[in-house]
């Protein structure tokens, strides 16, 4: 942990982007002992993800934005923490209706986003990789805000987010996989879709902690705007998705945990 503090926050965030894109692989890789996977398992996973989004987008990237823009007398407080939130789920809004993709379950022609004749599991593969690009950002914000030396921007903050993030990619690895192979592609196939998922995540990483360290005042609203990308993801897909069959109580429950968890991890560490 020592030489990890002494690293360049842009070198700190790729590494711990890749981490979480090596959880989001370990995640596919079930698909080498499993072809399928129960839909309760499944829904308590999607549930579980989310309860950690949710903490993570107040925890780790509202709450510092709202304590770093308490100490800027040149506007409210409240300014930074709305604005950003509700520019983050506009942006996941907007690339939502853009980019083709096709969410595990549903038929190939209710492909959401422009039109187009991609096949089926690159459509899959994009929609696990929407939900990465927010979570990504997170983490590189959360690192590149070091650079800032402010109070509320902690070593020990960034990381809790990225072992949490880490942690609720293990279940999107697995739900982009496992139905791959399902649907019947071969084992090595449908993991290498299923890791390739999740590497846009150092990609999102290390772009958020550059933009933080070059434009500083931006800090604030780029920690808002991850936290409302995140909380788009989970609101317009991950719960529905946990919900969709018979077994809510399942889901509810795993996204309680997921929730203790990372505002644990975040409390303890932060």
């Amino acid at each position: 942990m020592e030489k990890f503090a002494t690293l360049n926050p842009i070198l700190q965030a790729l590494l711990a982007t890749c981490f979480t894109w090596a959880v989001t692989a370990l995640g596919a890789a079930l698909v080498f002992f499993f072809k399928t996977i129960q839909r309760k398992v499944l829904d308590g996973m999607l549930g579980f993800a989310a309860g950690v989004m949710i903490a993570a987008s107040y925890w780790s990237l509202l709450a510092p934005a709202i304590e770093m823009a308490e100490n800027n007398l040149t506007y409210a407080p409240w300014i930074p923490a709305t604005g950003g939130f509700l520019l983050g789920g506009l942006f996941l809004f907007s690339v939502d209706k853009l980019l083709p993709h096709l969410h595990p379950g549903m038929k190939t022609g209710d492909a959401e986003g422009i039109h187009t004749s991609w096949r089926r599991s690159v459509l899959l593969v994009l929609a696990i990789t929407l939900h990465n690009i927010p979570e990504g950002l997170a983490v590189g914000v959360a690192f590149g805000a070091l650079a800032a030396k402010l109070p509320s921007a902690t070593l020990a903050g960034a990381v809790a987010l990225a072992v949490g993030i880490g942690i609720q990619n293990f279940p999107e690895g697995t739900a982009v996989s496992v139905p791959l192979r399902r649907e019947g592609m071969s084992r090595g196939r449908a993991f290498w879709y299923g890791q390739l998922s999740g590497l846009v995540e150092p990609v999102a990483g290390v772009g958020g902690a550059l933009a933080v360290i070059m434009m500083r005042p931006i800090l604030p609203y780029a920690l808002a705007f991850a936290a409302g990308a995140m909380i788009y993801v989970v609101v317009e897909e991950l719960i529905p998705t946990s919900q969709e069959e018979k077994h809510s109580d399942v889901a509810t429950i795993g996204a309680m945990a997921g929730f203790a968890l990372m505002m644990t991890l975040d409390v303890a560490l932060g």
